[in-house]
């Protein structure tokens, strides 16, 4: 092949194939950098202990660890406070089982809390008292009904009545239902023909299962009658009994 030929085939080579510009390469390049960069935050975030707190929330949220913090800020939504100097935020429904009303109330208070989300990419940390408060709760409702056994008597307030019986308010947290067909020794329609909330009354504890009392009135009714009817009297002698002829003419009158 001539030398003509080949320039005119590097010629015809060069038109069909177009040049490449450095916007060719700009979302490889962009890329490349994102990836040098997360490795760079990587690689700071691993020198300065950044991921062992991480790991250490992760483990904080498996376990269930109950940590003591102090609230320094109320922001939209909830409250901010630092743990291990990591911002942690706590939403408002998370802050108690009671609801809240002013945040800003909050500022500065101490609370317990455990770590409900755990998010290192995120950078998201979330924090809940409630769930602390709920526990504690649950805790002191369980040693408060340990106090009550079956069989024993004890006094309560109707806390309300239902069509299917009333709950009877025992302690504060225990509460236990007497059936309607617990109420009365006599049949009843309603809970309350006999019965009105607030009303003081004695029960008789049935039985105390998976944290539930099982309550009658009815009981108690029927051991009062049976101790009525089997009730014995002392009877005194005031007189003496005698046959003889003097005895008996002694009160009779001529």
């Amino acid at each position: 092949m001539s030398d003509e030929m080949n320039k005119e085939l590097e010629a015809n080579t060069a038109a069909e194939e177009p040049a490449q510009t450095m916007e060719d390469f700009a979302a490889e390049l962009e890329a490349s950098y994102a990836t040098m960069n997360r490795r760079q935050i990587e690689i700071v975030e691993d020198e300065s202990g950044v991921s062992e707190k991480w790991a250490h929330f992760a483990q904080m949220l498996e376990d269930k660890t109950v940590i003591k913090i102090k609230i320094s800020d109320a922001v939209k939504g909830g409250v901010v406070t630092y743990v291990d100097e990591v911002r942690a935020f706590i939403p408002a429904s998370q802050i108690s089982t009671e609801y809240v009303e002013k945040l800003e109330d909050w500022q500065g208070k101490y609370l317990e809390v455990v770590v409900i989300t755990a998010d290192l990419e995120k950078k998201r940390l979330v924090l809940s008292g409630r769930e602390v408060e709920k526990e504690k709760k649950e805790a002191e409702k369980q040693a408060r009904l340990a106090e009550f056994k079956a069989g024993d008597v004890v006094e309560g307030t109707v806390d309300s009545i239902k069509p299917y019986g009333a709950f009877v308010k025992l302690a504060e947290g225990i509460d236990g239902l007497v059936h309607i067909s617990q109420i009365s020794t006599q049949r009843i329609k309603h809970p309350s023909a006999v019965l009105t909330e607030g009303q003081t009354v004695k029960v008789k504890i049935l039985s105390v299962a998976d944290g539930k009392l099982s309550l009658s009135m009815k009981a108690l009714a029927e051991q009062q009658a049976e101790t009525e009817a089997h009730a014995t009297f002392d009877y005194k002698e005031t007189a003496q009994v005698s046959t003889g002829l003097g005895d008996l003419l002694k009160g009779l009158k001529l």
